[in-house]
């Protein structure tokens, strides 16, 4: 049995800079000190979001998109913007998706929140 050769770092950031347009500089300094680093980041996005998938690649985009706003990854949230642009999606798709992020960011707040509202109730109940 034979073992293909992984593809080079290079390789791996000429395939992302395809498909997204450039290359988030984290990514691109980190195989500079650690190829592994790359490899292991294209196997873990393999795994996400396989080939054969359920979810269609814009889908899989805006909710990358949805998570780095959420996570507040400036890094990745610039990736999602060009690979936006790269396939084309729809300004009133880019922006229903930031929509719900925020709104699930305040509601977020109001859940870490509770302690404040059963401090007050219990204060003044």
């Amino acid at each position: 049995m034979t073992t293909l050769p992984s593809p080079s770092a290079q390789q791996l950031l000429d395939k992302m800079r395809a498909g997204m347009g450039r290359v988030p500089a984290a990514i691109e300094k980190s195989t500079l000190v650690d190829d592994g680093l790359i490899h292991e980041h294209m196997r873990s996005r393999m795994y996400a979001m396989p080939p054969s998938g359920a979810l269609d690649e814009q889908t899989r985009t805006l909710i990358y998109l949805a998570a780095a706003l959420a996570g507040s990854s400036p890094a990745c949230v610039r990736a999602m913007a060009d690979k936006v642009v790269q396939e084309g999606i729809s300004a009133a798709k880019v922006l229903e998706t930031v929509h719900i992020a925020r709104f699930a960011m305040a509601t977020k707040i109001i859940g870490d929140a509770e302690p404040v509202f059963d401090a007050l109730i219990n204060a003044h109940g």
